[in-house]
């Protein structure tokens, strides 16, 4: 650090000039901070605390984290949408779900997290009916855009079609397939 701020000195100095630099005094200054050694504050005590490391939480655990974040965001921002929205097909007769969307809005985002239609139900444009009426409630709710992810074996193609652009992709496996973030302006 000192052998640079002697280095830009020297090109700022004109040759032959015998007044000192007008950068001197911030040099000096400069000089005298690269010098110093720093000693960086030691970090806040904490608490004993145990870590859990889990592949199976309790709904009762992710809503403290969920809640306290929700929490947080409001103190920050004072907006409280936070909801969530499904999109749901039945089947007439029994009621049974067969597939659909799931997602929230937050923030003035709307969030698609899963959607799922079995084979038979694909390629008649109910896919399409299903993500259409997602973003009429994202947009009811105050939505400026919407946001997703999908892999590249899944439907990166249906979302391009229904007016939706690729923003990023990571790697994943298997070898030779990512993950696609795409994003729909409203």
């Amino acid at each position: 650090m000192v052998r640079l701020i002697k280095q830009y000195l020297r090109r700022c100095t004109v040759p032959g000039a015998h007044a000192a630099s007008p950068l001197a005094p911030v040099a000096d200054a400069a000089l005298a901070l690269a010098r110093t050694p720093s000693h960086a504050p030691d970090p806040p005590s904490r608490p004993a605390l145990e870590i859990v490391l889990t592949d199976a939480p309790r709904p009762v655990d992710t809503a403290v984290i969920s809640n306290a974040l929700d929490r947080f965001n409001i103190d920050i921002t004072g907006i409280d949408d936070r909801r969530p929205l499904a999109v749901l097909v039945r089947a007439p007769g029994t009621r049974r779900i067969l597939g659909g969307l799931t997602g929230r809005t937050s923030l003035g985002l709307l969030f698609i997290d899963l959607f799922h239609l079995p084979p038979q139900l694909r390629g008649s444009g109910l896919g399409s009916e299903i993500l259409r009426r997602a973003e009429e409630e994202g947009r009811a709710r105050g939505c400026r855009a919407a946001v997703l992810y999908t892999i590249s074996f899944q439907a990166p193609g249906f979302y391009e079609r229904n007016g939706w652009r690729r923003m990023g992709e990571v790697p994943c496996l298997p070898a030779g397939t990512s993950r696609v973030f795409m994003t729909k302006e409203f």
